[in-house]
């Protein structure tokens, strides 16, 4: 018998087993059937991992998703900035085609101005 905080092979088979059974379940609730082979794949991969292996893992994951969590909300307050600049550009674009319609107007009647004035000279 193991003695106090020592555990027998058995006794982590056992836990090991525990812990892929309580990741499958979570996995199988989020997942569609063709991920079932995955999860058998899976199941039979950490098999044969120890606890220790499991844990390791399981923090390692743990830490990627802190690190992607952290990224995605970085990118996240980017594209906010960026909706912002191109709501401001889209802004913009309006007053300067409303600038253009205007000017294309003056152009216009200066143009007709002009035109009395150029069948005078041509005329004379």
């Amino acid at each position: 018998m193991a003695a106090w905080g020592e555990t027998s092979e058995e006794e982590e088979d056992s836990q090991e087993e525990e812990i892929v059974e309580a990741l499958i379940t979570r996995s199988e609730s989020k997942s569609d059937l063709e991920s079932i082979e995955n999860l058998s794949q899976l199941k039979d991969k950490v098999r044969g991992l120890r606890k220790a292996k499991v844990e390791k893992l399981l923090f390692t994951v743990m830490d990627e998703c802190e690190t992607i969590t952290a990224e995605n909300c970085m990118l996240k307050d980017v594209c906010f900035e960026l909706k912002n600049d191109v709501r401001m550009l889209e802004r913009k674009k309006i007053e300067l085609e409303h600038v253009n319609e205007i000017l294309k107007c003056e152009k216009l009647k200066a143009e007709e101005k002009a035109l009395p004035y150029q069948h005078k000279r041509g005329s004379v």
